[in-house]
């Protein structure tokens, strides 16, 4: 299922070849996914190949999909995928998160989670997971957040709010490196990488390896909270001079002077020259670049990928965090072109969310095809097409 979830035009021959199994063992479990209605057959290779072509396999467009939710300071949002990780459902809304009771958060998100079940469900798809995006720190079972800052929450369960399907609590920025890893569309591929996001709060995700890094206590990647001028203003984290200070949203939109329209018109801003704007945005850029030169120095990645929101200030802060790269990081191999910006945007989050969830049937899909099964045991069967009834009189 993996081997045919990273490639393209990808036979049984070809998978045979890439997970070292017989061609006879791979045609077998193939029959079994086709079957599960996990794969789909899509006609004869292409042209050009070597030896005669077999017939091309991919990951079905129905069937199994993943639910992504995610709770922002001023939005809530949620979307399904399908095992190929495209947006089949999506439904986002505007509200004021800061401070709102818990409750209320959960019920309006609830209902936006149902929306594109209900939505999926119409294009043949079953909701595997819900995974939940959250822009804070999360307790190890994953179903609690232990403290959200920026939303005023601490030790609040989030998994009976959504009692349709099973329910995972991730931190958001460790979803947005996730989906890029997955769905970023690296040329070559990336294995080893910082990622970095930003709205109100700065978020930070390290993959090592090809996997997650959560650190002993599954709190690593807190940029936002690194002091890069520690005699600089107060952090809602109780500190002063970090990062988040210089480079958070409030603090980009406040430097800037926008007080309506939040990043969108600070990028307009940006864009038309004003000069305040400008040098927010600089300034920003170089603290950020002062804080990733440490992980730089400390992680030696492949790449530090700017992603969500950032990504799209990333014109007019780029130049700030790659001179403070340049100068600080003691590998002069390390090239400007080293710090990518994400293609996904501000939906990394949202969408790896979703895809979390749906990958759950790529990492075990003996588990779903039993499921399956169980369900179709269980499920009444329709009556025979032309049956009549009798009763009694």
């Amino acid at each position: 299922m993996k081997a045919l979830a990273a490639g393209e035009n990808v036979t049984r021959a070809a998978v045979a070849a890439e997970v070292g199994l017989t061609r006879a063992t791979v045609s077998t479990l193939v029959d079994e996914l086709l079957a599960a209605g996990l794969l789909e057959e899509q006609g004869a290779q292409r042209p050009g190949t070597v030896g005669r072509p077999g017939t091309v396999l991919a990951l079905t467009e129905t069937g199994p999909a993943g639910i992504g939710a995610e709770i922002g300071v001023d939005h809530l949002a949620a979307c399904a995928v399908d095992l190929r990780g495209r947006i089949r459902a999506r439904a986002e809304r505007p509200a004021a998160n800061r401070g709102r009771p818990a409750e209320a958060v959960l019920a309006e998100l609830a209902e936006l989670t149902d929306e594109v079940m209900a939505r999926s469900a119409e294009a043949g798809l079953t909701a595997v997971r819900t995974t939940v995006a959250v822009p804070g720190l999360i307790g190890p079972d994953h179903r609690t957040v232990l403290r959200a800052p920026n939303l005023g929450w601490e030790d609040v369960t989030l998994a009976a709010a959504f009692p349709q399907t099973s329910t995972a609590v991730e931190n958001e920025a460790n979803l947005g490196a996730l989906a890029e890893l997955w769905l970023g569309g690296h040329d070559g591929g990336l294995a080893d990488f910082v990622h970095v996001s930003a709205e109100i709060g700065i978020g930070a995700a390290l993959v090592v390896e090809g996997r997650l890094f959560r650190g002993a206590r599954g709190f690593a990647g807190e940029l936002g909270h690194v002091p890069v001028r520690p005699e600089g203003p107060p952090c809602s984290c109780g500190a002063t001079g970090c990062l988040e200070t210089y480079a958070g949203e409030e603090a980009l939109l406040r430097a800037a002077g926008v007080s309506a329209g939040r990043g969108p018109a600070l990028r307009a801003a940006a864009a038309a020259g004003d000069p305040a704007a400008l040098r927010a945005l600089e300034e920003a850029g170089a603290a950020l670049g002062i804080a990733l030169s440490g992980a730089v120095n400390l992680l030696d990645p492949q790449a530090v990928v700017v992603g969500g929101p950032l990504a799209e200030l990333a014109p007019w802060m780029l130049p700030g965090v790659r001179r403070e790269l340049a100068a600080r990081v003691t590998d002069r191999r390390w090239r400007a072109q080293d710090v990518v910006i994400s293609r996904l945007g501000r939906d990394g989050v949202l969408r790896g969310a979703a895809y979390s969830s749906v990958r759950t049937v790529l990492d075990d899909p003996a588990t779903w095809i039993r499921t399956v099964a169980e369900r179709a045991l269980t499920e009444p069967s329709p009556p025979p097409t032309g049956s009549t009834s009798c009763s009694s009189r």
